[in-house]
């Protein structure tokens, strides 16, 4: 066990300067041009404000479980939400999308742990409690939590509620949306955005 941990905290280090693919985020993409700013104020009553390191807990050494969040009521304008978690410092070359969650009511106003536990898997689709429609991740989680590389640093880990004046057409999506995909989806449609920021890092 300590070999594995010195030969990843190795790679790690020597991989610590692929990171800050923040351009690849899904806030820097076309659908946000009209929306630069985030200005819904994204609250994690259990991790406190934005910026926080994240317990262990919320790690993949922990339970791993997602922060709980919560927003204020939605205006008329907004028919949906989707919510997305990713890692703009994951050594794969892009962001690393750590979560996907489409077709969340306008009546909603948190995100919490048990709302993404799974019901059952259908023909590669995963069916969660909350009823929200599940987009990919690399792992084909519903979650993947906080998990840097030992000795690549701490990681930022950006979590997004985007507010669409629109349902999107789930049926015409792939079962299981991709980022890229919804990034296209969702141009024109926005109405205003939130972000929660926070920090991990696994240590030796």
């Amino acid at each position: 066990m300590w070999l594995l941990r010195m030969i990843e905290y190795c790679l790690g280090r020597l991989l610590y300067h692929r990171r800050g693919y923040d351009a690849d985020c899904f806030f820097n993409s076309v659908a946000f041009k009209k929306h630069p700013k985030p200005t819904i104020p994204l609250e994690s009553p259990d991790c406190g404000s934005s910026c926080a390191h994240l317990r262990d807990e919320y790690s993949a050494f922990g339970a791993g479980r997602i922060p709980s969040f919560t927003w204020p009521k939605a205006s008329p304008k907004v028919k949906e939400y989707l919510f997305l978690a990713e890692d703009p410092d994951s050594p794969l070359g892009h962001a690393n999308v750590h979560a996907l969650y489409l077709g969340i009511p306008p009546t909603s106003t948190s995100l919490l742990p048990e709302d993404l536990e799974l019901v059952k898997e259908e023909d590669g689709v995963k069916v969660i409690k909350s009823g929200w429609r599940v987009g990919k991740n690399r792992k084909g989680w519903v979650y993947i939590p906080a998990r840097p590389p030992r000795g690549h640093g701490p990681h930022r880990y950006y979590f997004e509620l985007v507010a669409l004046s629109e349902k999107l057409d789930l049926e015409r999506m792939s079962k299981v949306p991709t980022k890229e995909e919804v990034a296209g989806a969702i141009d024109g449609k926005m109405v205003e955005w939130g972000r929660w920021d926070a920090t991990y890092e696994s240590r030796f």
